[in-house]
């Protein structure tokens, strides 16, 4: 399970109400980097780029929770997985997987900073891994 976020405009137009789609920030599910999702075509390449464009607008979950800038901030940057240190996780079998070689492979991942895994890069997913606990992935989102 992962959630989403999304930044909205603050103000719709005056006359018909109407605002603009909000834009995908990214998703952040349990025990991986944040999956920054960026726009190259857009100039959105970074969580410096993310923390431009929403200054001033109104960040929100999926379920329509307001999240303040700071909050997303800390989402994206402080993470970790308590309790998986992979030195040892190596050691064990994931959640049904003969091991985590396996877990890696069927999954596009790899170890990732913090205990979290987080996705390899392939140019058609995920574009790089940024300094911290977040990878800058493009296209759609599951």
């Amino acid at each position: 399970m992962g959630l989403n976020y999304y930044c909205y405009e603050v103000d719709p137009c005056p006359t018909c109400g109407r605002s603009d789609e909000p834009r995908h920030i990214g998703k952040s599910s349990g025990g991986w980097c944040f999956g920054l999702h960026v726009y190259p075509d857009e100039e959105i390449n970074s969580l410096d780029d993310w923390k431009r464009l929403w200054a001033g607008k109104v960040i929100k979950d999926e379920y329509d929770k307001i999240v303040m800038e700071q909050q997303m901030l800390d989402i994206i940057t402080n993470r970790e997985w308590h309790g998986r240190e992979w030195k040892t996780a190596r050691k064990s079998s994931p959640y049904g997987y003969a091991s985590w070689n396996q877990f890696h492979a069927e999954n596009e991942s790899m170890e990732g900073p913090n205990g979290l895994c987080r996705s390899i890069i392939n140019d058609q997913h995920c574009i790089g891994h940024d300094k911290g606990t977040w990878d800058l992935i493009v296209g759609e989102f599951s």
